[in-house]
């Protein structure tokens, strides 16, 4: 194999995630407030910076989504086109919570609906990033082990 991965970008994607982590710990304390205008001025702040910090359809470098997969695996095109898919899906849904809650000044109405799917993104959103952490280290483990 003539290619190897950027070490880099697997260091900046770890340095988003933790900060996702972050956001998500704090969105799940958010969930459990009652629902005011600080808790919705927070919920939007929160949304807002995860909405900055998943990345939407490219990389920061405007590189393909787990181009560094393709170029060593291109055999793995369905397993990366379902996963951009499924990002693309969840960013856009993040997108729409974040605009109800924008929208509305009183959260009570929705409140409890909001609540469990959010709590239920958060959960796709989690494996979402397992599978493509178990990806990037199948194609590293398998570059690595070829020996190059």
């Amino acid at each position: 194999m003539s290619h190897s991965f950027d070490h880099s970008t697997n260091r900046s994607n770890r340095e988003n995630m933790a900060l996702e982590y972050i956001l998500l710990g704090d969105l799940r304390d958010l969930l459990e407030e009652p629902p005011n205008r600080d808790t919705r001025r927070w919920l939007l702040a929160v949304l807002n910076a995860l909405l900055d910090t998943l990345p939407s359809d490219m990389n920061d470098d405007g590189s393909e989504y787990l181009g560094e997969v393709l170029e060593e695996f291109p055999n793995w095109s369905r397993q990366v086109d379902a996963l951009h898919e499924q990002r693309e899906e969840l960013f856009d849904e993040l997108y729409l919570f974040r605009n109800q809650i924008q929208q509305r000044r009183d959260l009570d109405e929705i409140a409890e609906r909001l609540r469990q799917e959010l709590r239920q993104w958060m959960t796709m959103l989690t494996a979402h990033q397992r599978h493509e952490t178990r990806i990037i280290q199948m194609a590293y483990t398998m570059e690595v082990g070829a020996g190059d």
